[in-house]
């Protein structure tokens, strides 16, 4: 099963590089975050015509949003509304073969590192808590993927010492990411493919006039698996061209191959 993850940062102003996505990497599942579009909008109609008919889409107005697209079709699907705030952040699927692909847009939590000041990132970290619990409790056989809007390892980020007190790599996100890794035994799929002495990235700002050649990234992205998933992939690619797509998002698409 190939699984690709993406946050398009607005699904219908993006429908070409979509589409571009769809028909050179051939996923079998798609998992969309920052889809900024309500559910009886959504073109569902464009996935069916690029052999993706199966849906599970989650979405609000010009907010957040999730959405699961599919070749085969899934068992069921669920959403969990994080922090009681009706936030589209959360869908998830089971497949036909038993495991339970989470797709999940973390809040980004402001400018400000500090709950007391920034009722974003106070959200962030209750959001980050909340998942941490859940974890804690989670039977299913789980995928989780998604825009977690956190690097937390030296190596995800471009300079660990300038990024410290910025939102996405500061030592409460971090420690709280690692918290929730812990809760399930999650296991990342991205570090198991790519050392942790290597950088890693899945984000560069649209601010960079050279994002390339800058390469001031971020690894928001991620691909974790419950324990028992661990060595159940065969490949993983953050697919960097994409960034530079006509149109494209601030976040590149990571692929991962699973064999069960």
């Amino acid at each position: 099963m190939r699984l690709i993850t993406w946050n398009i940062n607005s699904v219908r102003a993006r429908l070409a590089i979509v589409e571009q996505l769809i028909r050179e990497y051939q996923p079998d599942v798609l998992c969309l975050q920052e889809t900024k579009v309500q559910d009886h909008m959504f073109p569902e109609s464009f996935f069916a015509d690029l052999g993706m008919p199966h849906l599970a889409i989650h979405g609000q107005k010009s907010h957040h949003g999730v959405a699961t697209a599919s070749k085969l079709p899934f068992d069921a699907s669920h959403k969990i509304d994080w922090c009681e705030k009706g936030d589209a952040r959360h869908i998830a699927i089971k497949l036909a073969s038993g495991q339970t692909v989470h797709n999940f847009y973390v809040p980004a939590g402001g400018d400000e590192p500090d709950p007391d000041v920034n009722d974003k990132f106070a959200h962030k970290l209750q959001f980050l808590e909340e998942m941490t619990k859940w974890s804690a409790e989670l039977q299913d056989e789980s995928i989780l993927v998604g825009d977690l809007n956190i690097a937390p390892f030296e190596e995800d980020v471009w300079s660990h010492k300038k990024l410290l007190k910025v939102v996405s790599h500061t030592p409460i996100e971090v420690e709280a990411m690692l918290g929730l890794m812990d809760a399930h035994s999650w296991h990342d799929v991205m570090r198991e493919h790519v050392p942790m002495s290597e950088k890693l990235y899945s984000w560069w700002s649209y601010r960079a006039k050279d994002w390339s050649l800058a390469d001031k990234g971020r690894r928001l992205d991620h691909v974790w698996t419950s324990p028992s998933l661990k060595g159940k992939t065969t490949k993983m690619e953050v697919l960097r061209d994409a960034r530079g797509w006509e149109k494209p998002s601030d976040h590149a698409p990571v692929l991962v191959d699973f064999d069960f």
